[in-house]
């Protein structure tokens, strides 16, 4: 855990999304990665709710430690301004099994991870969950 680094009262809250805009983040993942798509969490600051998890998989995961994490994109919202780089857009992380995209607007963002995705199809994921949100 980053205690210290960011806040250590994550907390999962089921009710966090309404149904319709969870839906409507299924669906844009869903259309965007197909079936490579693993599990999409939404996240504020404070809160998390995991809004799809794909069948085959186990709901076992350490979400309250991975959010935390992810939260710390918050901050990279303001931390890169002025860069010559440009705007922060999203974050791709590359496991060995896996990838995880993040994508943080204003105070909300959303986490996915896929089994396979290239870095153009990371983007995409990220226009269609921004649109969303």
């Amino acid at each position: 855990m980053l205690c210290g680094v960011i806040p250590c009262n994550m907390s999962e809250h089921r009710d966090l999304v309404d149904p319709s805009l969870g839906e409507q983040l299924v669906s844009a993942c869903r259309t965007t990665v197909g079936d490579s798509l693993r599990s999409i969490v939404y996240f504020t600051p404070d809160e998390y709710e995991q809004i799809y998890l794909r069948s085959d998989l186990e709901a076992d995961a350490d979400l309250t430690g991975w959010v935390e994490h992810e939260a710390a994109g918050f901050r990279a919202q303001t931390a890169y301004d002025g860069s010559e780089l440009g705007e922060y857009q999203y974050t791709l992380r590359v496991f060995e099994n896996g990838y995880v995209t993040r994508v943080i607007e204003g105070d909300h963002g959303v986490f996915v991870t896929t089994d396979g995705i290239t870095v153009r199809r990371s983007k995409e994921v990220t226009e269609a969950i921004g649109a969303t949100l």
